[in-house]
């Protein structure tokens, strides 16, 4: 079974707006540090350009943690992130939510913003991220490529594949950069430029087909799905806007289903509200109505003639 998501779990926020910046000597890096009763690390801010932004973070958290940020700007930006170590999530406060895992390489769009990364206790993270606005995209692309990558609004996932080869080549340089003292600038600007190029250039390649006709991106999409629909299960999204978070349409996203998962959405979805009801029940220490609550159920009656349907005993049998 799944392990109860964090919708149940207890999160230590932090507001990063409060986490004191500091200055790196005879540079203009910013390094921004953990405080001392949540866990280790920090995070390494380099400007590249007015417009364009590195960021090294290395977290050793020692509870869950979320860093709650906002972030009002007219002009939208693309956050790349290569996850080299550890999983986390940004859940924003409209329902949206994007999961960073390790190995791949995750694009995201966000114009405004508001919402919290969560970190799990005794995990380490290393992410390297890129953050860039669209003029400094329009210059280095055209605004032609520039603007499919733009085309939509608000917080919108534009793509989550695995590392490439040459970006994991220039991440593994750019973890070492420190170590590189008076060209440290010069040298991360370099390899951040590589990284950047090598992760972008996937957005423009198509996929081969697999032998069943779908390819390597519909599996993708379907699992960006399914994780949603398991983060939000008690609030779920619909179908409609499901499919246009992921950035497909009902018809084509009710058919990755069928094929991914042998279900639909939302049938995957009520499995997945039984399992984390039946990990609930086992701790006997919340009773049938407060279970069904939490696993998005208005009414306790509804929840337990589902329960039954599913596991074939009443949960308050299993509750025992």
């Amino acid at each position: 079974m799944n392990s109860v998501p964090s919708d149940l779990q207890t999160y230590h926020q932090l507001n990063n707006a409060e986490l004191p910046l500091q200055k790196q000597s005879d540079t203009n890096n910013l390094i921004q540090y953990l405080p001392d009763e949540v866990g280790d690390g920090h995070t390494l801010i380099v400007p590249l350009h007015e417009d364009f932004s590195f960021i090294d973070t290395n977290y050793l958290p020692n509870k869950n943690l979320a860093i709650v940020s906002k972030i009002d700007d007219q002009e939208p930006r693309l956050v790349v992130t290569i996850a080299l170590k550890g999983q986390s999530s940004f859940k924003g406060y409209q329902n949206q939510a994007i999961f960073f895992k390790e190995g791949y390489t995750t694009i995201a769009i966000f114009k405004s913003s508001h919402g919290e990364r969560q970190y799990k206790a005794n995990k380490q993270i290393r992410q390297l991220r890129f953050s860039v606005k669209k003029s400094w995209l329009d210059k280095q692309l055209g605004a032609e490529k520039s603007a499919e990558i733009f085309a939509k609004d608000g917080i919108c996932l534009v793509s989550h594949r695995p590392i490439s080869t040459q970006g994991l080549i220039a991440a593994r340089h750019l973890v070492d950069a420190k170590d590189k003292e008076a060209l440290q600038h010069l040298f991360i600007q370099g390899h951040a430029m590589t990284l950047l190029a090598a992760e972008l250039a996937t957005l423009f390649q198509e996929d081969p087909q697999c032998v069943d006709g779908f390819t390597k991106k519909d599996k993708v999409t379907a699992q960006m799905a399914r994780d949603i629909l398991y983060s939000e299960f008690k609030n779920p999204p619909s179908v409609a806007d499901l499919a246009l978070r992921v950035g497909t349409n009902q018809f084509k996203l009710k058919k990755l289903f069928h094929h991914f998962f042998s279900n639909t959405p939302y049938g995957l979805l009520g499995e997945y509200r039984m399992q984390v009801a039946y990990q609930l029940l086992e701790t006997k220490q919340h009773p049938v109505n407060v279970v069904a609550d939490k696993v998005g159920f208005a009414h306790a009656s509804n929840f337990t003639l589902a329960f039954i349907k599913c596991y074939g005993v009443s949960p308050k049998v299993v509750g025992k």
